[in-house]
Parts: C-alpha cells; structure tokens; sequence
C-alpha cells in the first residue's frame, strides 16, 4: 500500500486546511520544496501536491514551485487543483509530473475527463472529494447531486491510475479516515482506490493495510502536527 505525504500549497507556502476552508489554513513551510525534499529524504517515493489557488481560482498560481519540485528531487509526484483543460493537463505532464488529478472536471466536463483518460491512460486520477456521500467541486465550494458512485460509474470501462476519495468533513480535522466508506468504494469499483481526508495516526494505516482493499492512503495533517511517524507508517504499509 502506498503512503503518499500531501504538499498543499496556497499563495506559494505549505498549508493544511480545514474541511477545505480557505480560512482556517495553517503554514507549515514557507518553501513546499523543502517538504518535500524531507519526504525524500525519509524514503518517500511519492508526493500528493494539491496547488489550492488554482483549485479555488482555476489558475496555476503556484506552477513555477511545482516545477521546482520536480527539478530538485526524484520523487514521483502526482498534481491536483484547478486542471481543467487540455494545456494545463499536457503542462504538468511537459514538466515532469507523473499524474495529473481531475477533481471539478470529473463532475462538470466528464467528456474532457474522457478524453484525457483515452489519452492518457493510467495517467490520470480521478479526484472524489465527498460531502455526505455528494460530490463537491470548485475547491469543495459547491456540492453537487451527484453520489460517488454516481460520478465513478460514468467512467467505468476506462482506465485512471487511480481515484482518490477524499471525506471533506474529516480532513485536515485528524479525526481518522472514513475507512468504511473507502473500502467499500473499493469494493464495489474496479478502480485503485487511495483514502484521505482526517488520517490521524498509524491505527489508520493499519486498517487500510489489513483491509486488503485499499491501493493508498494520503498522509497530510497528522504528520504536520507530529502525530505520525512516516518511517513507521511506511513499514507497515510495505509488510
């Protein structure tokens, strides 16, 4: 199972939120590169790096830091926020990114998803983020009346690297990740299935792990704030 440490970047710094709320950020590192040259440095081989202006203003406010990550380190990194067309897809895939997360697309312009996944396949993650069991975009702003697995059946028969299902309510909150909810998606969709939103310590990745089910999870808040040992997360993920 994978563990993959997020790197949310707002305005340029390391950031974790609360529920998605813009308002309730807290900065862990004023330079995202030096995050994750420590995860490197730990034996992290993958990076989850969510650029929030461009998830909240369809920019890419924070391209130029992204592109230093990739320069400076050997990470296999995975980009997220604000990739709503084409060129910022073919971008991030010119620089050096291995995936490219659609989120508010997968709802809103499920035929450019399509067509990014016929393009690039196993390239692409599908980004779920839920509220209640609803799919919200723009940034968790809006909530839409579609079901997870509403979206997910739209894109059955195709071919996402993965598809990353995120509980808004728990996230940046450490209060453990929906694992009932995520292991049923993994049950019941055939697609590789990472689980965030509230991690809060090792209990958390044991289960996943013994659930057998799950392909990551999204390690975020609870490392920022000590309440996580990533070596010790990253052994028991690969026993």
């Amino acid at each position: 199972m994978l563990v993959i440490p997020a790197i949310d970047i707002y305005d340029g710094k390391a950031v974790r939120l609360e529920k998605g709320d813009m308002e309730k950020r807290k900065e862990y590192f004023d330079n995202p590169l030096d995050a994750a040259k420590y995860f490197q440095d730990l034996g992290i081989g993958r990076i989850h790096i969510v650029d929030l202006n461009g998830a909240k203003e369809g920019k890419t406010t924070n391209f130029k830091i992204i592109e230093k990550i990739v320069i400076s380190t050997a990470l296999t990194i995975e980009v997220g926020g604000g990739i709503r067309d084409r060129e910022r897809v073919e971008g991030y895939f010119n620089l050096g990114v291995r995936y490219a997360i659609l989120g508010t697309a997968t709802v809103k312009n499920p035929s450019f998803v399509k067509e990014m996944l016929e393009t690039y396949p196993e390239k692409i993650i599908l980004g779920i983020d839920a509220k209640q069991g609803y799919v919200a975009t723009e940034g968790w702003y809006e909530k839409s009346e579609m079901t997870v697995f509403d979206v997910l059946a739209m894109y059955d028969g195709y071919k996402p690297e993965s598809v990353i299902y995120t509980d808004i309510n728990r996230d940046g909150m450490l209060m453990g990740i929906n694992i009932d909810a995520t292991v049923e998606l993994s049950k019941k969709t055939n697609f590789n299935i990472i689980a965030s939103g509230g991690l809060k310590g090792l209990g958390d990745i044991k289960i996943l792990k013994k659930s057998g089910k799950i392909y990551g999870c999204i390690v975020g808040k609870a490392f920022y704030e000590g309440k996580l040992d990533l070596k010790e997360a990253l052994e028991i993920a690969n026993a």
